[in-house]
């Protein structure tokens, strides 16, 4: 474990934070950031796809407010972790379980730093499949919350048998690593007009998002391999089909979402024990990032169904 940089300036954190560059048990560099200030216990942040530490620090400053510590990590392939191809450009895994590897060590850091009990997950969107997976063995946590769970992959009718052969086909051809087609290798803030974003409804939020994402381009990622996608549509199958863990638990999904596969959430909820499923009214995918009443009442939730577990 050694100092890593952390963005304070962009990241709009609690002023007391620090990031640690950690390796994985594979060797893979990660990076976590740590907001140690809180008393009620730890929230746990699995970002999603394309994501970096510094883009949770207001839902940091959010949580140390409400009297919780937080944590969040770069995931392998993504921000200032080490990239898994020469093309720094494309997201890319070569097991979607490798991602637990990297939630070890994470949780292995947050124990060996003292931070505060209970610890609490929060997963947004790719976190929330990465989520799932660490809730169906042995884990710390003590109540889940998700935010718009990658529980299915949002994919056009005309694809959808493509997207189910391509990649198993380039895969068994060594061209795994090529990017999946209609995606982009540009960050799609670089690339996109807020009036034509389905990410936030919130103008602010999204150039804050884009300030960032401008300041460092170790943030920057484009569309992810053809492996990544083969993985990641037989991981979200495999999860689907896998018994609920007990443990209270709560995910909302925006009325706008075009991200992920909102039909494949309500499944899931519906056979987890004292699980709730909230739905956003006219939100879209980043409810950490939406309107300020969508996000504080997002929050505010979590933070219920985490003062009732500590209860």
């Amino acid at each position: 474990m050694k100092p890593a940089p952390y963005l304070s300036d962009v990241a709009d954190g609690p002023a007391e934070a620090g990031a640690h560059w950690i390796a994985a048990k594979d060797g893979v560099r990660l990076r976590v950031a740590i907001w140690p200030k809180g008393r009620k216990g730890t929230v746990v942040i699995f970002p999603g796809r394309c994501e970096y530490v510094e883009k949770y620090g207001r839902t940091a400053a959010a949580l140390s407010e409400k009297g919780y510590a937080s944590a969040a990590i770069d995931w392998r392939g993504q921000g200032m972790a080490d990239r898994l191809l020469k093309n720094p450009d494309i997201g890319h895994v070569r097991r979607f379980t490798d991602y637990q590897i990297d939630a070890s060590a994470m949780l292995d850091l947050l124990e060996a730093q003292g931070l505060p009990k209970p610890f609490f997950l929060l997963a947004h969107s790719m976190g929330g499949c990465i989520g799932l997976r660490t809730l169906t063995g042995t884990h710390p946590f003590t109540a889940v919350t998700f935010s718009a769970p990658m529980w299915g992959i949002l994919i056009a009718p005309k694809l959808r048998q493509l997207a189910k052969t391509l990649p198993t086909l380039a895969k068994s051809i060594g061209l795994g690593g090529q990017q999946a087609p209609t995606t982009s290798s540009a960050l799609f803030f670089l690339e996109t007009r807020f009036e034509d974003n389905f990410l936030t409804t919130d103008r602010e939020m999204w150039d804050h998002m884009v300030r960032q994402a401008r300041t460092d381009k170790r943030f920057r990622l484009g569309g992810p391999s053809l492996i990544w996608l083969a993985e990641a549509l037989s991981e979200t199958r495999t999860l689907a089909a896998l018994p609920r863990p007990d443990l209270p638990a709560l995910a909302a999904v925006g009325t706008e979402e075009k991200i992920v596969d909102p039909a494949a959430i309500p499944p899931i909820m519906e056979d987890w024990p004292g699980g709730q499923l909230v739905t956003c009214d006219n939100a879209e995918h980043e409810l950490l990032m939406e309107r300020k009443d969508i996000r504080e009442q997002f929050l505010q939730s979590a933070c219920d169904l985490f003062e009732s577990a500590r209860a």
